[in-house]
């Protein structure tokens, strides 16, 4: 494979090493790889004859399907930028977001598209484009946009030529926002490159593999840990439109699906789902996972059936492959994020930016060329970022005797209580040991006496009853005594992004409006 070649051409490279072999499948058809090459060509002569030129925004809200794969990779060969939009945010936010972007062309799905139009989510001189039968008056309907593109004559040598170079950003994708507001990352050809291939040698991916992809695509995971690096090799992706339990355990199952990515959410409603103790799993070899801090009862779950579960470590900024498992780590090594991914270095640092010891905890800083390039229209956030050429991710870790890497939680979630650290990670192992708690949450809440008081959340299982004291019972002899949580509240479930990260920023508000009522 040449990894020289532009991002926009991975589709074509495959179909002339592949032809029309079967490389995705999603709602809104099968494609070859020369069938889906043909359709990047179409719209890539739609946005041509839209007027989308180099460095301009392409902005998509829909679900997963084929539709987005090829407006992503057409917007590459037209040296643009390719912009998803969370499906699950307001009108409002979609709003901000394409006020900061001013993008050349929306792209809307069926489901969202009246409540654009009716909300004006786009600037007046953005071209609206409308998926599905109902078109808001004064936008344009999708198969008529695409149409009109080849109508025009506009597929021609210059839209291939107009390739974004490696180091130009060919992705803008919003951070989830779960500790503070969205930021615009952006990502090069150059950064998705060295993303795949980190992917490929994290999943020992060859073009044999069945990917199997549930996650947003609006997000890098959903994107770049599977999806993009199996259409590079020319594997075979089944993309469903949402994550759906039963869609997954009967594709699994149907198509022999031999890899995919599901964060703790979905492997929690995997887990409570009747199916999941008989459910054919034989053909996967690997199930990846992140995102999160991991539960090792999820871990010591999946392994139960037979299937490694590996863990990938990284962010939005960083593409998000920097650090991974490979099969062979996932039982020896449970619960670390593993170690630094091809391409990558890692590095834990003290406030000063010192370089800490194996052991130590510091904030885990990472250097490689799947980094962004920075934040759109946000220099200083940028500089701050990606200072000395390392990106800071604000996630707290240490690296063990063998440079695996072990995530202790974020720094801005980090509780001082009494002048003493409190990991909320730790507090929050010991929650989901309690036989009643399905899920677990920790916070700080600012106390006059200590400082900050430590709040723990929780859900219950079903049909169980949370008994604080008994609870508060299990920390004994556990953790040191200013770690115990002072409350424990009971909650029906864990606000989360839409990846599954628990929104800590909206529990440290619940826990100030419920001070003193305990479970």
């Amino acid at each position: 494979m040449d990894r020289a070649l532009p991002f926009g051409q991975w589709i074509h490279a495959a179909a002339a090493r592949s032809g029309d072999a079967l490389a995705l499948r999603a709602v809104d058809g099968a494609f070859g790889c020369a069938t889906l090459a043909s359709h990047i060509d179409a719209v890539g002569a739609a946005l041509t004859a839209a007027g989308v030129e180099r460095g301009a925004v392409v902005a998509w809200l829909g679900t997963n399907s084929a539709a987005l794969i090829a407006t992503l990779f057409a917007t590459a060969r037209r040296g643009a930028v390719f912009m998803p939009l969370n499906w699950r945010l307001a009108p409002p936010e979609h709003r901000a977001q394409l006020a900061a972007v001013a993008p050349r062309l929306l792209v809307v799905d069926a489901e969202f598209a009246a409540a654009c139009a009716e909300q004006q989510v786009a600037l007046p001189g953005t071209r609206c484009v409308a998926r599905g039968d109902a078109v808001p008056v004064g936008w344009t309907g999708w198969g008529a946009f695409v149409e009109r593109g080849a109508a025009d004559g506009a597929r021609s040598p210059a839209v291939a030529e107009a390739d974004a170079a490696d180091d130009e950003p060919v992705l803008l994708c919003y951070t989830s926002g779960s500790t503070g507001a969205p930021k615009g990352a952006l990502l090069s050809g150059r950064a998705l490159a060295a993303n795949a291939d980190a992917a490929v040698q994290m999943h020992g991916l060859t073009p044999d593999d069945r990917v199997l992809t549930t996650l947003p695509l609006f997000h890098v995971g959903g994107l770049n840990i599977q999806t993009l690096p199996a259409l590079r090799l020319g594997c075979t992706v089944t993309l469903h439109a949402k994550f759906d339990p039963d869609a997954t355990l009967d594709a699994i199952a149907r198509e022999r699906i031999t890899l995919t990515v599901l964060v703790p959410a979905q492997l929690e409603a995997l887990l409570a789902h009747p199916r999941w103790p008989a459910a054919d799993l034989s053909s996967l070899r690997v199930i990846a996972t992140g995102s999160t801090v991991v539960p090792r009862r999820l871990i010591d779950a999946v392994h139960a059936r037979g299937v490694p579960l590996i863990q990938v470590w990284g962010a939005t900024e960083t593409g998000p492959v920097v650090c991974c498992q490979h099969a062979g780590e996932a039982r020896s090594h449970a619960g670390s994020a593993g170690r630094a991914a091809l391409h990558a270095e890692l590095r834990i640092a003290d406030v000063d930016d010192h370089e800490l010891p194996r052991g130590a905890s510091g904030e885990v800083l990472v250097r490689g060329p799947q980094l962004m390039s920075g934040y759109f229209g946000d220099a200083p956030a940028s500089e701050r970022a990606l200072a000395g050429g390392w990106f800071h991710s604000g996630d707290a870790g240490h690296l063990d005797a063998d440079g695996y890497l072990w995530i202790d939680g974020r720094l801005k979630d980090m509780i001082i209580s009494g002048g003493e650290n409190v990991s909320p990670v730790e507090v929050e192992a010991v929650l989901l040991e309690c036989d009643d708690i399905a899920e677990a949450a920790v916070v700080g809440r600012p106390d006059a006496r200590w400082g900050e008081a430590v709040v723990a959340f929780v859900v219950p299982k079903a049909g169980a009853r949370i008994d604080r004291a008994r609870v508060l019972a299990s920390f004994a002899g556990r953790l040191a005594r200013f770690k115990h949580p002072r409350e424990v509240i009971a909650i029906d479930a864990l606000p989360r992004t839409a990846i599954g990260k628990v929104r800590k920023d909206a529990l440290r508000q619940l826990a100030a409006a419920q001070e003193g009522q305990a479970a």
